[in-house]
């Protein structure tokens, strides 16, 4: 049976402003909670459980399985049922996720919540967009409001840096983990107060056949767009590049000398806040080359950044060289392509089936993290860390190439 998506006009929606600041106000704080607890898991991985660089890339391979397989049925379930209640579960299940981070250090533990909070974002991922697209009803505005919350997560996330690593240097980092990730359940109840849902309709009548409806519906829209397609292509083989990227620089400088009389923590703090100020700059003097004819071009030059980034962190001769890289890596290559990715889809998708069509790019940023993660990880295993992130810088130069490559006239 379809799926009824008729709006009733007679409802009273929010104004446009009060939605756009709830929206960015809630993006900011879980920029906050989220960036400010993996910095400090990034370390407690390395220091006090003390995984091994292949562990940590196989985290994140096993965990990339879990939430490919969950990703789509989330987005769909989105569609069909409730963008705001699934942006509420997506919280309850990530603020649980890390409050169990801090309470274990074996492997096997650590597997389990990583592998909890990487489901709980298939059930943001694209609700989000998809909420406020909608609620909106205003075409032109949405690009600019997905630009703005972007670079207030980027204000979120050196926010959290600073206060979460500073809690984890006074006290201890599981206390950290641990309090982030309560706050994070906390923050539901915004949700759960401050969304509206006034122009979604859920699906009527049988709701696995208007689930199987949305998903072909995807499907056929994705299948039909070059510019889809390319986009998602894109997004497997950066991803996979910044993730194996971002898992194994703490290590890799840490073998390089990073002084050690002072906290790691402290040293990745510092290095994470100067990535998200040049991140915030980069996304504001990007300005209208986010989106329109001009994305593909400053997607391509983001890879490019990304690929000399990821190559000097491989050969650095010393930690202030690797941590001048991985700089350009997180606060360049890894912001413009996700914001252009994301509005790069939501200009070409429709409201049917917005949240599937963004789970749709969430599955490629998974798939590039299981493939590309688990040959990252053998190089790892078998050439070493440098020759790992040397892959990663590979997987950005095929990357900068595709998007060079003229788009075929249809």
């Amino acid at each position: 049976m379809r799926a009824h998506r008729l709006i009733d006009c007679r409802v009273h929606t929010s104004p446009p402003d009060a939605l756009i600041r709830a929206f960015v106000r809630w993006n900011w704080a879980r920029a906050v909670l989220h960036n400010g607890w993996w910095l400090v898991t990034s370390v407690y991985l390395v220091v006090d459980a003390g995984l091994s660089a292949a562990q940590i890339v196989a985290i994140g391979a096993v965990q990339g399985i879990f939430a490919l397989c969950c990703e789509v049925p989330a987005g769909v379930l989105a569609d069909t049922v409730s963008r705001k209640w699934s942006l509420v579960v997506s919280q309850v299940l990530m603020g649980t996720a890390m409050v169990a981070t801090g309470l274990v250090t074996s492997f096997a533990l650590l597997l389990a919540t990583q592998v909890l909070w990487g489901l709980a974002w298939t059930f943001a991922s694209g609700s989000d967009v998809a909420w406020i697209t909608d609620e909106l009803d205003d075409p032109g505005q949405v690009s600019g409001v997905l630009a703005r919350t972007a670079r207030a997560q980027l204000s979120g996330a050196a926010t959290g840096l600073v206060l979460i690593g500073a809690l984890a240097w006074a006290t201890r980092r599981e206390v950290a983990i641990v309090g982030a990730g309560t706050a994070m359940l906390l923050l539901s109840l915004y949700v759960v107060t401050r969304f509206s849902e006034h122009r979604f309709v859920p699906a009527t009548g049988a709701r696995w056949a208007a689930s199987w409806t949305i998903f072909r519906q995807g499907v056929a829209l994705v299948r039909g767009s070059p510019d889809l397609l390319r986009i998602f292509l894109a997004t497997f083989l950066v991803n996979g590049a910044t993730d194996a990227a971002g898992r194994l620089a703490p290590k890799q400088l840490l073998d390089l000398g990073l002084p050690i009389r002072l906290d790691p923590i402290v040293w990745f703090t510092g290095l994470g806040f100067l990535a998200l100020v040049l991140g915030a700059l980069t996304l504001r003097i990007a300005g209208r080359r986010l989106d329109g004819e001009h994305a593909r071009h400053s997607y391509g030059v983001a890879a490019v950044v990304g690929t000399a980034g990821a190559l000097g962190l491989a050969v650095a001769p010393n930690a202030a060289t690797g941590a001048a890289a991985l700089i350009l890596v997180s606060g360049i290559a890894v912001p413009l392509t996700r914001v252009i990715s994301t509005i790069w889809v939501n200009a070409r998708t429709t409201s049917g089936v917005r949240a599937t069509t963004h789970s749709f790019l969430a599955q490629a940023e998974y798939l590039g993290e299981v493939v590309c993660g688990l040959l990252i990880t053998l190089v790892a295993h078998v050439a070493g860390l440098p020759a790992a992130l040397a892959g990663g810088a590979a997987l950005f130069a095929v990357t900068a190439a595709i998007m060079r490559r003229p788009r075929r006239t249809v």
